[in-house]
């Protein structure tokens, strides 16, 4: 296969020729941002709310804007290291104040606006936080917990326009215009300085802090320019919402390095009203997670056009080959999967010019050595079914899990760190998602992975969504039991049951069909939109 050969030459040429060339100082906010500020008038933000109205912003707005923040921040006492949690939408604010805050060497902790009260107090108290900047709910919930963070001494608030702030929260909007916007308040940062932290939303335990330094707001340039393939100058619209570490590939640290406008759409996911605003947004490169992309095709894409649209892409969870075949069939454009963690840059993908295999991860980012090793970190040969893990301290790595010892060094086995995730690659390299260390159902000596079934139960027109988890069986010592959520106005019975049970068994493997289905309304998911199966192995018989 010439064209696959010469693709793969090319691609290892560019993991030869790469290079980090990481400087020992580094700063977001003056290095990436600042460099674009250039009086220009470069766009950054793209900008929808949910009345409708658009903004735009340009590299200079935010300059002015987040330098402002920082003089704020620093007038309220905040310092270098000083944890500072972050609850905003997806509003302009959120980067402004993202940027400010790694100016200042504060400690960045975004975090989700959807946390309950107990969630935010979890992380305000582990990480020893000194101020809170909130919005909506989450300052909502935040003043149900007051009482219980005594360690936080700054309370702010992102008000609505024409409104006033709750009792005790200062107005950031109002409070940052009093302040100059010349960059007077930044400091000096190394790039091995602690920047940000991202609480996993993890399916057991408590959330693992995962402490990334600066050197990962650098590395991120490295997921635009070789997976997102987004130039300088175009516009990127990433559906992620901002307390996550998705929202770093995509709607700051990635994007800006390279000069990209980056569009925020507030608001909840709807897919008509998403198709809608594509055609009229018009991204060059469109980022949205498998979930969405699932119910994007099942809508009627017959008369959807998008000028301009050259690329899109999709992580978070591995995407159905199905879905793949049909976004492609309808736009003409081939949904390019990635890989990646909380606790680093894009690690595999399906890149820019190389031929896409439906259902597979890709290959290793350059720059990033990735391999699929055994138990002692030997790495496997083709077909062989090992971990996938990740060589080195790259500066697309966190550097710990902050304040447990205990995790990080469980998390490697000697220069290697350890993804929990399982995987085996073909003989051209290519990664396959098998599932979590934790997820895998082992069934009469046969390993099956969830995501397997899951994605030959969405292939079927009755699946909107399906989880496969591990049911305990006395002669096999598990089977595989599959949680299903049917499309409005279909009925679950027992005869559907059997149609899918055979469905998947022509679809895939005949000993990987599920021989347990359950219909549900709805499947149990994590803040971040991940499906909880620990929650559902857990679930008795038929429980709803």
């Amino acid at each position: 296969m010439p064209t696959l050969r010469k693709a793969l030459e090319r691609y290892q040429q560019a993991c030869d020729d790469f290079q980090w060339n990481l400087p020992d100082q580094f700063n977001f906010g003056r290095d990436v941002v600042d460099h674009w500020a250039d009086g220009s008038e470069r766009p950054a933000l793209f900008c929808h709310d949910t009345a409708g109205n658009e903004r735009r912003l340009s590299f200079d707005d935010v300059a002015r804007a987040a330098n402002r923040v920082a003089h704020l921040l620093r007038a309220l006492g905040i310092r270098p290291g000083d944890p500072l949690i972050l609850m905003l939408t997806r509003v302009p604010e959120w980067q402004i104040v993202s940027v400010a805050a790694l100016e200042i060497g504060a400690l960045l902790i975004p975090s989700s606006t959807l946390l309950r009260p107990k969630d935010i107090a979890y992380r305000a108290n582990h990480s020893g936080a000194v101020a809170i900047i909130a919005q909506g709910d989450a300052q909502a919930a935040t003043d149900a917990i007051r009482h219980e963070l005594p360690g936080v001494s700054h309370f702010l608030e992102l008000v609505p326009l024409g409104s006033a702030a709750a009792d005790g929260w200062l107005d950031l909007r109002a409070a940052a215009a009093e302040q100059p916007d010349d960059p007077g308040a930044g400091v000096p940062t190394a790039a091995s300085d602690p920047a940000l932290v991202f609480y996993t939303s993890g399916t057991t335990g408590p959330p693992k802090a995962v402490l990334h330094t600066h050197a990962y707001t650098f590395a991120q340039r490295a997921t635009s320019t070789q997976w997102h393939g987004v130039r300088t100058g175009e516009r990127l619209w990433t559906t992620s919402d901002t307390g996550w570490a998705k929202a770093a590939y995509g709607v700051i640290f990635g994007p800006w390095s390279v000069g990209a406008e980056v569009v925020l759409v507030e608001g909840r996911f709807d897919p008509a009203t998403q198709l809608r605003l594509l055609s009229e947004i018009a991204p060059q490169v469109f980022c949205a997670p498998p979930t969405e992309f699932r119910l994007l095709v099942k809508q009627n894409l017959s008369d959807f056009a998008v000028p301009g649209l050259r690329e899109c892409v999709s992580a978070g969870e591995p995407l159905n080959p199905e879905v793949i075949r049909a976004w492609e069939a309808a736009t003409g454009i081939t949904i390019r999967d990635g890989y990646g963690q909380t606790e680093s840059i894009l690690l595999v993908g399906n890149f820019p010019g190389m031929p896409v295999r439906p259902g597979s991860m890709g290959l290793p980012l350059p720059g990033m050595r990735v391999e699929v090793i055994d138990e002692g970190g030997t790495a496997l040969q083709a077909g062989e079914v090992g971990e996938i893990a990740v060589h080195g301290r790259s500066p697309g790595l966190f550097r710990e899990y902050w304040k447990d010892a205990e995790a990080t060094a469980n998390c490697r086995v000697g220069d290697w760190y350890l993804t929990g995730d399982r995987a085996r690659r073909d003989e051209d390299g290519y990664f396959w998602f098998v599932g979590r260390n934790d997820d895998v159902i082992i069934s009469a000596g046969y390993r099956i992975g969830p995501f397997e079934v899951e994605s030959a139960l969405i292939e079927h027109p009755d699946v909107l969504e399906s989880a496969a988890v591990a049911a305990p069986d006395p002669d096999r010592g598990a089977v595989v039991k599959a949680f299903v959520v049917l499309r409005p106005g279909v009925s679950g019975d027992d005869r559907l049951a059997n149609a899918l049970q055979d469905h998947v068994k022509r679809i895939t493997a005949p000993y990987k069909y599920p021989r347990i289905i359950e219909f549900v309304d709805a499947l149990p998911k994590t803040v971040s939109g991940k499906i909880r199966r620990v929650e559902l192995r857990e679930r008795p018989p038929n429980a709803t």
